[in-house]
């Protein structure tokens, strides 16, 4: 399904009935990257996963990168507007919202901007924190080197790491599949998200003042975003449920799929 907001068509999809539960996937991904979770979880909630503008379906044409328009794609604030446009469209008015890596910067930015319209929310792989200085030049650098060589081409190298040894060892098939599927990318819509992580402010205090549940899911091998990125986030809310997959590096939902639905189906009940 699609529906537009602003210059942008929007693809989403919707199973199952219940609680609506929206899926923002990460940097490089598409809504396909929660496929498990939708066939788990449709029968406890109503299930909602966008692909955000430049990814997946939500495709952006190479004109359609116009100054107007990337000052849109350069802020994660964006982001959270079209999440918020989404649910206007579907008529929903609170919603679950769980995000991955950078979907989970998006989250906090519609909890920052739309509180009552959360029920609860949740960072999968994901942190509060600002990027350090030292990211920042990391971020600058892989913008600098996908203007050089192209999305696909950063992509390629860059994938590989969000795993474990050992899952990219039996699941090699999986991961090159996703390494393939970043030939779907414009590199303008890839460099435009890695600067709206620049952009981000620090939104630790969006966790502090959350009058809802929040969950954190953390990978105890993920080097993207450490464990004690996470552990430091736990005491930060009201009422925070944390859930540590030990066998999971950055991809949780590919790496112990079972683990994380049960993690976000009891998060539901709760």
């Amino acid at each position: 399904m699609f529906f537009n907001y602003k210059s942008f068509t929007i693809h989403y999809q919707v199973a199952g009935a219940g609680t609506p539960l929206v899926l923002l996937h990460g940097f490089g991904e598409d809504g396909d990257v929660w496929n498990n979770q939708v066939a788990a979880l449709q029968s406890d909630a109503m299930v909602i996963v966008p692909d955000i503008p430049g990814s997946g379906k939500s495709k952006i044409g190479k004109d359609d990168f116009t100054e107007e328009n990337l000052l849109l794609l350069n802020n994660i604030e964006f982001y959270a507007d079209v999440v918020n446009a989404l649910l206007e469209n579907l008529q929903i008015t609170n919603c679950v919202l769980l995000g991955h890596s950078l979907g989970g910067y998006i989250t906090l930015a519609f909890a920052e901007k739309y509180p009552s319209k959360l029920k609860g929310f949740g960072l999968l792989h994901s942190t509060s924190f600002a990027d350090s200085g030292e990211k920042k030049e990391n971020r600058k650098r892989g913008i600098a080197l996908m203007e050089e060589y192209g999305g696909y081409s950063f992509m390629k190298n860059s994938i590989p790491n969000l795993f474990t040894a050992t899952f990219k060892q039996n699941e090699h098939e999986k991961v090159n599949a996703l390494i393939e599927k970043a030939k779907g990318f414009e590199t303008k819509a890839l460099q435009s998200y890695y600067q709206a992580m620049i952009n981000r402010p620090d939104r630790t205090f969006v966790l502090k003042e959350s009058k809802v549940p929040v969950l954190i899911i953390a990978g105890k091998q993920d080097i993207v975003v450490p464990l004690n990125d996470s552990l430091q986030q736990v005491q930060q809310p009201n009422i925070c449920h944390i859930f540590i997959l030990n066998e999971s590096a950055h991809m949780g939902m590919w790496e112990e799929p079972e683990k994380m639905n049960e993690a976000i189906r009891e998060f539901l009940k709760g």
